[in-house]
Protein backbone atom coordinates (compact mmCIF):
# COMPACT_ATOMS: atom_id res chain seq x y z
CA UNK A 1 0.00 0.00 0.00
CA UNK A 2 0.95 3.59 -0.42
CA UNK A 3 1.85 5.81 2.60
CA UNK A 4 1.53 5.05 5.66
CA UNK A 5 -1.66 4.09 7.17
CA UNK A 6 -2.57 6.15 9.95
CA UNK A 7 -3.94 4.64 13.12
CA UNK A 8 -6.88 6.84 15.03
CA UNK A 9 -7.85 4.73 18.28
CA UNK A 10 -10.71 6.89 19.76
CA UNK A 11 -13.22 4.55 19.63
CA UNK A 12 -15.79 7.51 18.73
CA UNK A 13 -13.54 9.86 17.45
CA UNK A 14 -16.37 12.62 16.42
CA UNK A 15 -18.60 12.01 19.11
CA UNK A 16 -19.20 15.22 21.03
CA UNK A 17 -20.07 16.31 24.65
CA UNK A 18 -21.94 18.80 22.89
CA UNK A 19 -25.66 18.63 21.35
CA UNK A 20 -26.80 20.93 19.15
CA UNK A 21 -30.65 21.66 19.85
CA UNK A 22 -32.29 20.19 17.45
CA UNK A 23 -31.00 16.87 18.26
CA UNK A 24 -29.61 16.32 14.40
CA UNK A 25 -26.25 17.24 12.75
CA UNK A 26 -24.49 15.33 14.28
CA UNK A 27 -21.18 13.59 13.32
CA UNK A 28 -21.29 10.08 12.91
CA UNK A 29 -20.00 8.20 16.22
CA UNK A 30 -17.24 5.78 14.42
CA UNK A 31 -15.89 8.83 12.55
CA UNK A 32 -15.16 10.05 9.25
CA UNK A 33 -11.76 7.97 8.67
CA UNK A 34 -12.27 4.66 7.01
CA UNK A 35 -15.47 3.54 8.14
CA UNK A 36 -14.94 0.84 10.75
CA UNK A 37 -15.10 1.55 14.75
CA UNK A 38 -11.81 2.27 16.17
CA UNK A 39 -10.34 0.51 18.90
CA UNK A 40 -9.59 2.04 22.17
CA UNK A 41 -5.60 2.86 22.50
CA UNK A 42 -3.98 2.66 25.69
CA UNK A 43 -4.39 6.11 26.71
CA UNK A 44 -7.63 6.61 24.42
CA UNK A 45 -10.70 8.48 26.09
CA UNK A 46 -12.64 7.79 23.39
CA UNK A 47 -14.26 11.43 23.31
CA UNK A 48 -11.87 13.90 21.20
CA UNK A 49 -12.66 16.66 18.44
CA UNK A 50 -15.66 18.12 20.07
CA UNK A 51 -14.97 21.66 18.17
CA UNK A 52 -16.55 20.38 15.16
CA UNK A 53 -19.83 21.30 16.80
CA UNK A 54 -19.52 23.88 19.01
CA UNK A 55 -20.71 26.91 17.46
CA UNK A 56 -21.40 30.63 18.01
CA UNK A 57 -24.55 30.41 16.03
CA UNK A 58 -26.41 27.69 18.42
CA UNK A 59 -25.15 29.85 21.24
CA UNK A 60 -26.61 32.86 19.91
CA UNK A 61 -30.07 30.71 19.94
CA UNK A 62 -29.57 28.68 23.22
CA UNK A 63 -28.30 30.77 25.10
CA UNK A 64 -28.72 34.13 24.23
CA UNK A 65 -29.93 37.12 25.84
CA UNK A 66 -33.58 36.73 26.81
CA UNK A 67 -34.25 40.31 27.92
CA UNK A 68 -37.33 41.65 26.57
CA UNK A 69 -37.26 44.65 24.05
CA UNK A 70 -38.16 48.08 25.48
CA UNK A 71 -41.20 48.69 23.64
CA UNK A 72 -42.78 48.90 26.85
CA UNK A 73 -40.32 51.45 28.63
CA UNK A 74 -41.83 54.66 30.40
CA UNK A 75 -40.75 58.02 29.32
CA UNK A 76 -41.47 59.52 32.29
CA UNK A 77 -39.27 60.69 34.97
CA UNK A 78 -36.89 58.54 37.28
CA UNK A 79 -35.13 58.88 40.14
CA UNK A 80 -32.13 57.05 39.20
CA UNK A 81 -30.77 55.49 35.68
CA UNK A 82 -31.30 52.06 36.84
CA UNK A 83 -35.11 52.24 37.08
CA UNK A 84 -35.54 53.42 33.52
CA UNK A 85 -37.68 56.11 32.17
CA UNK A 86 -34.97 58.33 31.47
CA UNK A 87 -34.87 60.79 28.72
CA UNK A 88 -31.45 62.24 26.76
CA UNK A 89 -33.72 65.61 25.09
CA UNK A 90 -31.50 66.08 21.89
CA UNK A 91 -30.45 70.20 21.17
CA UNK A 92 -33.13 72.07 19.15
CA UNK A 93 -33.37 72.10 15.68
CA UNK A 94 -31.31 69.47 14.92
CA UNK A 95 -34.33 67.16 13.92
CA UNK A 96 -33.00 64.59 16.36
CA UNK A 97 -35.17 61.96 18.06
CA UNK A 98 -35.31 61.80 22.15
CA UNK A 99 -33.62 58.56 23.27
CA UNK A 100 -36.02 56.99 25.73
CA UNK A 101 -33.67 54.71 28.27
CA UNK A 102 -35.21 51.08 28.78
CA UNK A 103 -35.54 50.16 32.77
CA UNK A 104 -32.05 48.39 33.51
CA UNK A 105 -32.73 47.52 37.13
CA UNK A 106 -32.21 43.78 36.38
CA UNK A 107 -29.22 44.38 34.14
CA UNK A 108 -26.00 42.61 35.80
CA UNK A 109 -23.95 45.28 37.55
CA UNK A 110 -21.04 45.45 35.08
CA UNK A 111 -23.48 45.77 31.83
CA UNK A 112 -25.80 48.17 33.78
CA UNK A 113 -22.76 50.71 34.70
CA UNK A 114 -21.29 50.28 31.10
CA UNK A 115 -25.11 51.47 30.00
CA UNK A 116 -25.13 54.48 32.10
CA UNK A 117 -21.85 55.67 31.29
CA UNK A 118 -22.87 55.81 28.01
CA UNK A 119 -25.64 57.49 28.65
CA UNK A 120 -23.70 59.88 31.03
CA UNK A 121 -21.28 60.80 27.62
CA UNK A 122 -24.12 61.63 25.57
CA UNK A 123 -25.79 63.66 28.23
CA UNK A 124 -22.64 65.49 28.40
CA UNK A 125 -22.01 66.03 24.69
CA UNK A 126 -25.38 67.22 24.26
CA UNK A 127 -25.40 69.55 26.87
CA UNK A 128 -22.09 70.91 25.58
CA UNK A 129 -23.07 73.77 22.51
CA UNK A 130 -19.40 72.95 20.98
CA UNK A 131 -20.01 69.07 20.50
CA UNK A 132 -19.65 69.15 16.41
CA UNK A 133 -22.19 66.65 15.03
CA UNK A 134 -19.44 64.29 13.92
CA UNK A 135 -18.46 63.57 18.01
CA UNK A 136 -22.94 63.74 18.93
CA UNK A 137 -22.95 61.14 16.47
CA UNK A 138 -20.63 58.83 17.43
CA UNK A 139 -21.79 59.54 20.99
CA UNK A 140 -25.21 58.44 20.09
CA UNK A 141 -24.23 55.83 17.62
CA UNK A 142 -22.06 54.34 20.98
CA UNK A 143 -25.00 53.92 22.97
CA UNK A 144 -26.96 52.75 20.13
CA UNK A 145 -24.38 50.05 20.16
CA UNK A 146 -24.33 49.64 23.90
CA UNK A 147 -28.91 49.19 23.34
CA UNK A 148 -28.99 46.75 20.65
CA UNK A 149 -26.19 44.68 22.62
CA UNK A 150 -28.43 44.39 25.32
CA UNK A 151 -31.59 44.16 22.99
CA UNK A 152 -33.20 47.34 23.71
CA UNK A 153 -34.23 47.51 20.23
CA UNK A 154 -36.69 50.61 20.62
CA UNK A 155 -34.07 52.92 22.22
CA UNK A 156 -31.25 52.03 19.64
CA UNK A 157 -33.44 52.15 16.64
CA UNK A 158 -33.75 56.08 17.76
CA UNK A 159 -29.50 56.56 19.04
CA UNK A 160 -29.16 54.89 15.43
CA UNK A 161 -30.91 57.15 13.63
CA UNK A 162 -29.87 60.41 15.64
CA UNK A 163 -25.89 59.27 14.59
CA UNK A 164 -26.67 58.33 10.94
CA UNK A 165 -28.69 62.51 10.96
CA UNK A 166 -25.77 63.74 12.19
CA UNK A 167 -23.34 61.61 10.59
CA UNK A 168 -24.81 60.40 7.30
CA UNK A 169 -21.37 59.11 5.53
CA UNK A 170 -20.69 56.89 8.47
CA UNK A 171 -21.74 53.41 7.28
CA UNK A 172 -22.20 52.00 10.93
CA UNK A 173 -25.09 53.37 11.40
CA UNK A 174 -27.26 52.05 8.45
CA UNK A 175 -25.50 48.93 9.30
CA UNK A 176 -25.92 48.07 12.52
CA UNK A 177 -30.05 49.36 11.58
CA UNK A 178 -30.25 46.49 9.15
CA UNK A 179 -29.37 44.21 11.66
CA UNK A 180 -31.84 46.01 13.94
CA UNK A 181 -34.66 45.82 11.80
CA UNK A 182 -33.45 42.13 10.96
CA UNK A 183 -34.71 41.30 14.40
CA UNK A 184 -37.38 44.04 14.98
CA UNK A 185 -38.80 44.54 11.89
CA UNK A 186 -40.05 45.76 9.33
CA UNK A 187 -38.02 43.43 6.65
CA UNK A 188 -38.28 46.69 4.35
CA UNK A 189 -36.19 48.90 6.18
CA UNK A 190 -33.79 46.26 6.72
CA UNK A 191 -32.96 46.52 2.84
CA UNK A 192 -33.04 49.85 2.76
CA UNK A 193 -30.41 49.99 5.40
CA UNK A 194 -28.17 47.75 4.35
CA UNK A 195 -28.72 49.47 0.84
CA UNK A 196 -27.98 52.41 1.95
CA UNK A 197 -25.02 50.97 3.95
CA UNK A 198 -23.47 48.83 1.08
CA UNK A 199 -23.62 52.42 -1.40
CA UNK A 200 -20.85 52.99 1.45
CA UNK A 201 -18.59 50.21 0.88
CA UNK A 202 -19.77 48.63 -2.04
CA UNK A 203 -17.28 45.40 -2.07
CA UNK A 204 -18.37 44.68 1.93
CA UNK A 205 -19.07 40.59 1.47
CA UNK A 206 -20.78 40.61 4.99
CA UNK A 207 -23.14 43.56 3.79
CA UNK A 208 -23.80 41.83 0.66
CA UNK A 209 -24.40 38.89 2.37
CA UNK A 210 -26.94 40.03 4.22
CA UNK A 211 -28.45 42.23 2.12
CA UNK A 212 -28.80 39.02 0.28
CA UNK A 213 -30.49 37.48 2.94
CA UNK A 214 -32.76 39.86 3.40
CA UNK A 215 -33.79 39.96 -0.42
CA UNK A 216 -34.55 36.33 -0.11
CA UNK A 217 -36.83 37.10 3.17
CA UNK A 218 -38.57 39.08 0.87
CA UNK A 219 -39.11 36.23 -1.89
CA UNK A 220 -36.98 38.51 -4.20
CA UNK A 221 -34.53 35.20 -5.23
CA UNK A 222 -33.72 37.16 -8.92
CA UNK A 223 -32.20 40.10 -7.14
CA UNK A 224 -30.55 38.18 -3.94
CA UNK A 225 -28.55 35.35 -6.48
CA UNK A 226 -26.76 38.14 -8.27
CA UNK A 227 -25.62 40.19 -4.68
CA UNK A 228 -24.33 36.57 -3.52
CA UNK A 229 -22.47 36.00 -6.74
CA UNK A 230 -20.65 39.31 -6.17
CA UNK A 231 -19.91 38.59 -2.67
CA UNK A 232 -18.82 34.87 -4.46
CA UNK A 233 -16.49 36.67 -6.38
CA UNK A 234 -15.05 39.42 -3.78
CA UNK A 235 -14.27 36.12 -1.65
CA UNK A 236 -15.00 32.80 -3.38
CA UNK A 237 -14.61 30.83 -0.23
CA UNK A 238 -17.31 32.32 2.05
CA UNK A 239 -19.48 29.82 3.20
CA UNK A 240 -22.43 32.37 3.93
CA UNK A 241 -22.09 33.90 0.73
CA UNK A 242 -22.35 30.16 -1.15
CA UNK A 243 -25.24 28.96 1.01
CA UNK A 244 -27.02 32.63 0.13
CA UNK A 245 -26.52 31.76 -3.86
CA UNK A 246 -27.58 27.81 -3.24
CA UNK A 247 -30.86 29.36 -1.56
CA UNK A 248 -31.41 31.65 -4.28
CA UNK A 249 -31.22 29.03 -7.17
CA UNK A 250 -33.66 26.75 -4.57
CA UNK A 251 -36.05 29.37 -4.96
CA UNK A 252 -35.50 29.77 -8.89
CA UNK A 253 -35.76 25.73 -8.61
CA UNK A 254 -32.45 25.71 -10.74
CA UNK A 255 -31.82 22.59 -9.03
CA UNK A 256 -28.48 22.07 -10.20
CA UNK A 257 -26.71 24.91 -9.58
CA UNK A 258 -28.81 24.69 -5.46
CA UNK A 259 -26.90 21.19 -5.10
CA UNK A 260 -24.06 22.36 -5.88
CA UNK A 261 -23.78 25.73 -4.15
CA UNK A 262 -25.00 24.33 -1.09
CA UNK A 263 -23.26 21.39 -1.28
CA UNK A 264 -19.84 23.72 -1.53
CA UNK A 265 -20.98 25.72 1.37
CA UNK A 266 -21.39 22.71 3.41
CA UNK A 267 -17.62 21.33 2.54
CA UNK A 268 -17.03 24.55 3.27
CA UNK A 269 -18.54 24.93 6.74
CA UNK A 270 -19.79 21.60 7.73
CA UNK A 271 -20.58 22.31 11.63
CA UNK A 272 -23.76 24.70 9.50
CA UNK A 273 -26.30 21.75 9.93
CA UNK A 274 -29.08 24.62 8.61
CA UNK A 275 -27.40 23.60 4.86
CA UNK A 276 -29.06 20.45 4.91
CA UNK A 277 -33.09 21.23 4.75
CA UNK A 278 -32.49 23.08 1.30
CA UNK A 279 -29.84 20.87 0.18
CA UNK A 280 -32.66 18.10 1.08
CA UNK A 281 -34.84 20.20 -0.80
CA UNK A 282 -32.37 20.72 -3.91
CA UNK A 283 -31.86 17.05 -4.13
CA UNK A 284 -35.87 16.59 -4.07
CA UNK A 285 -36.18 18.37 -6.81
CA UNK A 286 -33.65 16.64 -8.75
CA UNK A 287 -35.93 13.76 -7.80
CA UNK A 288 -32.82 12.12 -5.50
CA UNK A 289 -34.67 11.11 -2.56
CA UNK A 290 -32.06 9.00 -1.53
CA UNK A 291 -29.68 12.13 -0.80
CA UNK A 292 -32.57 14.38 -0.06
CA UNK A 293 -33.54 11.72 3.02
CA UNK A 294 -30.17 11.76 4.14
CA UNK A 295 -29.73 15.35 4.39
CA UNK A 296 -33.11 15.75 5.63
CA UNK A 297 -31.89 13.51 8.88
CA UNK A 298 -29.01 15.63 9.38
CA UNK A 299 -30.74 18.97 9.48
CA UNK A 300 -30.29 21.39 12.61
CA UNK A 301 -30.30 25.17 12.85
CA UNK A 302 -26.66 26.36 13.12
CA UNK A 303 -25.78 28.95 10.79
CA UNK A 304 -22.98 29.55 8.58
CA UNK A 305 -22.33 33.93 8.81
CA UNK A 306 -19.40 35.78 6.84
CA UNK A 307 -16.66 37.01 8.62
CA UNK A 308 -18.53 40.66 10.36
CA UNK A 309 -15.95 43.14 12.49
CA UNK A 310 -19.04 45.34 13.49
CA UNK A 311 -21.28 42.92 14.56
CA UNK A 312 -17.83 41.21 16.26
CA UNK A 313 -17.66 44.15 18.12
CA UNK A 314 -21.06 44.65 19.33
CA UNK A 315 -21.19 41.03 20.35
CA UNK A 316 -17.89 41.83 22.37
CA UNK A 317 -19.26 45.01 24.32
CA UNK A 318 -21.75 44.09 26.77
CA UNK A 319 -20.08 42.84 30.18
CA UNK A 320 -22.83 40.16 30.48
CA UNK A 321 -23.41 36.50 30.99
CA UNK A 322 -25.18 36.36 27.77
CA UNK A 323 -22.02 38.02 26.15
CA UNK A 324 -19.47 35.95 27.98
CA UNK A 325 -21.57 33.11 26.75
CA UNK A 326 -21.63 34.14 22.91
CA UNK A 327 -17.55 35.12 23.75
CA UNK A 328 -16.58 31.81 24.97
CA UNK A 329 -18.57 29.56 22.05
CA UNK A 330 -16.55 31.79 19.13
CA UNK A 331 -13.40 30.45 21.09
CA UNK A 332 -15.04 27.02 21.11
CA UNK A 333 -15.12 27.22 17.55
CA UNK A 334 -12.32 28.23 17.07
CA UNK A 335 -10.67 25.35 19.44
CA UNK A 336 -9.27 27.70 21.91
CA UNK A 337 -10.36 25.82 25.18
CA UNK A 338 -8.86 28.09 27.85
CA UNK A 339 -10.09 31.43 25.99
CA UNK A 340 -13.37 29.66 25.92
CA UNK A 341 -12.67 28.10 29.82
CA UNK A 342 -11.88 31.75 31.25
CA UNK A 343 -15.29 33.51 29.30
CA UNK A 344 -17.56 30.90 30.29
CA UNK A 345 -15.94 31.78 34.34
CA UNK A 346 -16.48 35.21 33.77
CA UNK A 347 -20.24 34.44 32.77
CA UNK A 348 -20.43 32.26 35.77
CA UNK A 349 -19.30 34.82 38.59
CA UNK A 350 -22.09 37.23 36.90
CA UNK A 351 -24.77 34.35 36.51
CA UNK A 352 -23.90 31.43 38.41
CA UNK A 353 -26.79 29.16 38.12
CA UNK A 354 -26.95 29.71 34.28
CA UNK A 355 -26.78 25.87 32.95
CA UNK A 356 -25.46 26.60 29.34
CA UNK A 357 -22.79 28.33 30.90
CA UNK A 358 -21.96 25.61 33.19
CA UNK A 359 -22.32 22.93 30.83
CA UNK A 360 -19.55 24.86 28.36
CA UNK A 361 -17.29 25.03 30.62
CA UNK A 362 -17.23 21.44 31.25
CA UNK A 363 -17.16 21.16 27.11
CA UNK A 364 -14.17 23.17 27.58
CA UNK A 365 -12.19 21.80 30.51
CA UNK A 366 -12.84 18.19 28.99
CA UNK A 367 -10.71 19.86 25.55
CA UNK A 368 -7.98 20.71 27.93
CA UNK A 369 -7.52 17.45 29.33
CA UNK A 370 -9.59 17.87 32.84
CA UNK A 371 -12.26 14.86 32.26
CA UNK A 372 -13.07 14.62 36.49
CA UNK A 373 -13.58 18.90 36.00
CA UNK A 374 -15.26 18.53 32.99
CA UNK A 375 -17.59 16.04 34.85
CA UNK A 376 -17.70 17.56 37.80
CA UNK A 377 -19.53 20.81 35.40
CA UNK A 378 -22.01 18.40 34.18
CA UNK A 379 -22.93 16.83 37.36
CA UNK A 380 -23.49 19.93 38.69
CA UNK A 381 -25.95 20.84 36.17
CA UNK A 382 -28.00 18.05 36.50
CA UNK A 383 -28.51 18.58 40.06
CA UNK A 384 -29.37 22.40 39.43
CA UNK A 385 -31.27 22.32 36.58
CA UNK A 386 -32.37 18.65 36.03
CA UNK A 387 -34.50 19.32 32.70
CA UNK A 388 -31.59 20.72 30.85
CA UNK A 389 -31.13 17.84 29.08
CA UNK A 390 -27.86 18.46 27.37
CA UNK A 391 -25.95 17.99 30.54
CA UNK A 392 -27.38 14.97 30.88
CA UNK A 393 -26.50 13.64 27.52
CA UNK A 394 -23.05 14.84 28.11
CA UNK A 395 -22.09 13.42 31.40
CA UNK A 396 -23.51 9.95 29.77
CA UNK A 397 -20.92 10.15 27.06
CA UNK A 398 -18.32 11.16 29.50
CA UNK A 399 -19.38 7.94 31.65
CA UNK A 400 -19.42 5.95 28.57
CA UNK A 401 -16.14 6.44 27.89
CA UNK A 402 -15.21 5.60 30.90
CA UNK A 403 -17.19 2.12 30.07
CA UNK A 404 -19.25 3.18 33.16
CA UNK A 405 -22.45 1.87 30.76
CA UNK A 406 -24.99 1.65 33.58
CA UNK A 407 -24.46 5.23 34.40
CA UNK A 408 -24.27 6.40 30.93
CA UNK A 409 -27.56 4.80 30.29
CA UNK A 410 -29.20 6.24 33.26
CA UNK A 411 -28.18 9.69 32.20
CA UNK A 412 -28.71 9.37 28.54
CA UNK A 413 -32.50 7.61 30.04
CA UNK A 414 -33.40 11.32 31.91
CA UNK A 415 -32.21 13.18 28.89
CA UNK A 416 -35.16 10.94 27.20
CA UNK A 417 -37.39 11.73 30.10
CA UNK A 418 -37.05 15.53 30.06
CA UNK A 419 -37.39 15.33 26.32
CA UNK A 420 -38.27 12.04 24.01
CA UNK A 421 -37.63 13.57 20.71
CA UNK A 422 -33.71 13.87 21.66
CA UNK A 423 -32.84 11.97 18.92
CA UNK A 424 -28.86 11.88 20.07
CA UNK A 425 -29.36 10.28 23.66
CA UNK A 426 -31.42 7.41 22.02
CA UNK A 427 -29.29 6.90 19.47
CA UNK A 428 -26.53 6.86 22.51
CA UNK A 429 -28.50 5.11 24.66
CA UNK A 430 -28.96 2.44 21.78
CA UNK A 431 -25.40 2.49 21.33
CA UNK A 432 -24.56 1.66 25.14
CA UNK A 433 -27.53 -1.23 25.55
CA UNK A 434 -25.43 -2.79 22.57
CA UNK A 435 -22.23 -2.54 24.32
CA UNK A 436 -23.25 -3.49 27.63
CA UNK A 437 -24.61 -7.09 26.47
CA UNK A 438 -28.61 -5.87 25.31
CA UNK A 439 -28.58 -5.92 21.82
CA UNK A 440 -32.27 -6.98 21.52
CA UNK A 441 -32.75 -3.70 23.37
CA UNK A 442 -30.69 -1.41 21.56
CA UNK A 443 -32.30 -2.85 18.05
CA UNK A 444 -35.59 -1.31 19.74
CA UNK A 445 -34.05 2.49 20.75
CA UNK A 446 -32.48 2.25 17.41
CA UNK A 447 -35.70 1.66 15.73
CA UNK A 448 -37.60 4.33 17.58
CA UNK A 449 -35.38 6.61 16.07
CA UNK A 450 -35.57 5.47 12.27
CA UNK A 451 -39.55 5.22 12.77
CA UNK A 452 -38.90 8.99 13.63
CA UNK A 453 -36.03 9.87 11.02
CA UNK A 454 -35.76 6.99 8.70
CA UNK A 455 -32.23 8.28 7.06
CA UNK A 456 -30.99 8.77 10.51
CA UNK A 457 -26.92 8.03 9.62
CA UNK A 458 -26.19 6.72 13.18
CA UNK A 459 -28.81 4.93 13.88
CA UNK A 460 -29.02 3.43 10.46
CA UNK A 461 -25.20 1.86 11.15
CA UNK A 462 -26.06 1.67 14.81
CA UNK A 463 -28.86 -0.83 13.78
CA UNK A 464 -26.79 -2.69 11.66
CA UNK A 465 -23.89 -3.35 13.50
CA UNK A 466 -26.28 -4.29 16.49
CA UNK A 467 -27.48 -6.97 14.13
CA UNK A 468 -23.68 -8.05 13.99
CA UNK A 469 -23.29 -8.53 17.34
CA UNK A 470 -26.62 -10.50 16.93
CA UNK A 471 -24.98 -12.74 14.17
CA UNK A 472 -27.38 -12.02 11.90
CA UNK A 473 -25.04 -11.32 9.27
CA UNK A 474 -27.26 -11.49 6.12
CA UNK A 475 -29.81 -8.46 7.73
CA UNK A 476 -26.69 -7.30 8.50
CA UNK A 477 -25.08 -7.08 4.77
CA UNK A 478 -28.47 -5.85 3.95
CA UNK A 479 -29.26 -3.04 6.01
CA UNK A 480 -25.57 -1.92 5.01
CA UNK A 481 -25.88 -1.73 1.43
CA UNK A 482 -29.11 0.36 2.28
CA UNK A 483 -27.04 2.61 4.05
CA UNK A 484 -24.16 3.11 1.32
CA UNK A 485 -27.51 4.25 -0.94
CA UNK A 486 -28.92 6.86 1.58
CA UNK A 487 -25.22 7.95 2.61
CA UNK A 488 -23.35 7.80 -0.60
CA UNK A 489 -20.84 10.25 0.85
CA UNK A 490 -19.77 8.15 4.19
CA UNK A 491 -17.71 5.65 3.87
CA UNK A 492 -18.24 4.07 7.45
CA UNK A 493 -21.19 1.94 5.57
CA UNK A 494 -19.16 0.78 2.62
CA UNK A 495 -16.11 -0.14 5.04
CA UNK A 496 -18.14 -2.03 7.21
CA UNK A 497 -19.79 -3.92 4.24
CA UNK A 498 -16.49 -4.63 3.10
CA UNK A 499 -15.31 -6.66 6.27
CA UNK A 500 -18.69 -8.59 6.16
CA UNK A 501 -18.50 -9.78 2.79
CA UNK A 502 -14.67 -10.26 3.54
CA UNK A 503 -14.98 -12.24 6.73
CA UNK A 504 -18.36 -12.93 8.18
CA UNK A 505 -18.46 -16.61 9.56
CA UNK A 506 -21.98 -16.96 7.09
CA UNK A 507 -21.18 -18.41 3.84
CA UNK A 508 -23.92 -17.12 2.58
CA UNK A 509 -22.86 -13.32 2.86
CA UNK A 510 -19.09 -13.75 1.99
CA UNK A 511 -18.03 -12.16 -1.34
CA UNK A 512 -14.58 -11.43 -1.87
CA UNK A 513 -14.32 -10.26 -5.14
CA UNK A 514 -16.53 -7.43 -3.40
CA UNK A 515 -15.26 -6.79 -0.42
CA UNK A 516 -11.99 -6.16 -2.56
CA UNK A 517 -13.63 -3.58 -5.16
CA UNK A 518 -15.15 -2.30 -1.89
CA UNK A 519 -11.65 -1.51 -0.31
CA UNK A 520 -10.05 -0.59 -3.31
CA UNK A 521 -12.41 2.31 -3.65
CA UNK A 522 -12.32 3.06 -0.21
CA UNK A 523 -8.15 3.40 -0.69
CA UNK A 524 -8.48 6.28 -3.40
CA UNK A 525 -10.12 8.34 -0.86
CA UNK A 526 -7.96 7.65 2.16
CA UNK A 527 -5.76 5.26 4.44
CA UNK A 528 -5.78 3.71 7.53
CA UNK A 529 -4.92 0.85 9.46
CA UNK A 530 -8.48 -0.40 9.67
CA UNK A 531 -8.50 0.02 5.76
CA UNK A 532 -5.50 -2.34 5.72
CA UNK A 533 -6.80 -4.93 7.60
CA UNK A 534 -10.10 -5.37 5.81
CA UNK A 535 -7.88 -5.30 2.34
CA UNK A 536 -5.65 -8.34 4.01
CA UNK A 537 -8.87 -9.74 5.51
CA UNK A 538 -10.57 -9.49 1.57
CA UNK A 539 -6.75 -11.03 0.17
CA UNK A 540 -7.05 -14.17 2.05
CA UNK A 541 -10.93 -15.17 1.23
CA UNK A 542 -9.84 -15.09 -2.53
CA UNK A 543 -6.92 -17.54 -1.21
CA UNK A 544 -4.11 -14.88 -2.05
CA UNK A 545 -2.47 -15.44 1.37
CA UNK A 546 0.89 -13.93 0.27
CA UNK A 547 -0.45 -11.37 -0.41
CA UNK A 548 -2.40 -10.75 2.86
CA UNK A 549 0.49 -11.80 4.91
CA UNK A 550 2.68 -9.01 3.20
CA UNK A 551 -0.39 -6.50 3.71
CA UNK A 552 -1.02 -7.60 7.55
CA UNK A 553 2.28 -7.57 8.58
CA UNK A 554 2.84 -4.20 7.33
CA UNK A 555 -0.15 -2.96 8.76
CA UNK A 556 1.12 -4.61 12.55
CA UNK A 557 4.68 -2.04 11.84
CA UNK A 558 2.26 0.89 11.29
CA UNK A 559 0.71 0.07 14.34
CA UNK A 560 3.78 -0.55 16.58
CA UNK A 561 4.87 2.84 14.76
CA UNK A 562 2.03 4.27 16.66
CA UNK A 563 2.27 2.89 19.74
CA UNK A 564 -0.31 0.98 19.06
CA UNK A 565 0.45 -2.17 21.51
CA UNK A 566 -2.73 -3.26 22.37
CA UNK A 567 -4.52 -4.08 18.82
CA UNK A 568 -1.33 -5.83 17.35
CA UNK A 569 -2.21 -9.06 19.19
CA UNK A 570 -5.57 -9.31 17.31
CA UNK A 571 -3.68 -8.31 14.39
CA UNK A 572 -0.84 -11.14 15.06
CA UNK A 573 -4.23 -13.97 15.36
CA UNK A 574 -4.66 -12.91 12.03
CA UNK A 575 -1.60 -12.99 10.50
CA UNK A 576 -0.93 -16.44 12.00
CA UNK A 577 -4.34 -17.66 10.04
CA UNK A 578 -2.86 -16.13 7.07
CA UNK A 579 0.53 -17.68 7.09
CA UNK A 580 -1.84 -21.14 7.60
CA UNK A 581 -3.52 -20.37 4.30
CA UNK A 582 -6.43 -19.83 6.48
CA UNK A 583 -8.95 -16.97 6.07
CA UNK A 584 -10.01 -14.93 8.80
CA UNK A 585 -13.79 -15.23 10.16
CA UNK A 586 -14.16 -12.19 12.46
CA UNK A 587 -14.87 -9.35 10.44
CA UNK A 588 -14.53 -7.12 14.22
CA UNK A 589 -12.70 -7.42 16.97
CA UNK A 590 -14.70 -6.82 20.12
CA UNK A 591 -13.33 -3.56 20.74
CA UNK A 592 -14.13 -2.34 17.37
CA UNK A 593 -17.64 -2.52 17.48
CA UNK A 594 -19.78 0.79 17.68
Amino acid sequence: MAGRPSRRVARRSNQSLYHPATGSGFASPTGAMSGTPRRRGAAATGLVGLAALMTCAFLASACGPQRESDAGASAGPSSGASSGGLTVKPPEGRGLKPVVLPDVSQMNEPARGQLQARYKTLQSKVSDSRTSPGDLGAAYGDLGKMLQAATFFDAAESSYLNAQTLAPTDRRWPYYLGHLYKVKGPLDKSVASFEQALGMQPNDVATLVWLGDAYLAQGRADVAAPIFGKALTLEPRSAAARFGAGRAALALKDYTKAVRDLGDALALDPKATSIHYPLAMAYRGKGDLGRAEAHLGQRGDVDTRPTDPLMRELDDLLESAEAYNVRGGRALEIGNWPLAAEYFRKGLELSPNDPSLRHRLGTALFQMGDARGAEEQFVQVTRTSPEFTRAHFSLGVLLEAGRRHADAMDQFSTALKYDPGFVEARVQLAAALARSGRPEDALVQYQQVLDREPAHRDATFGYSMTLVRLRRYQEARDRLVDGMKAHPDQPLFSHALARLLAAAPDDRVRDGRRAMKLADELLKQQQSIELAETVAMALAELGQYKQAVDVQRDVMTAAERAGLREVVQHMTENLRLYERAQPCRTPFARDEMP
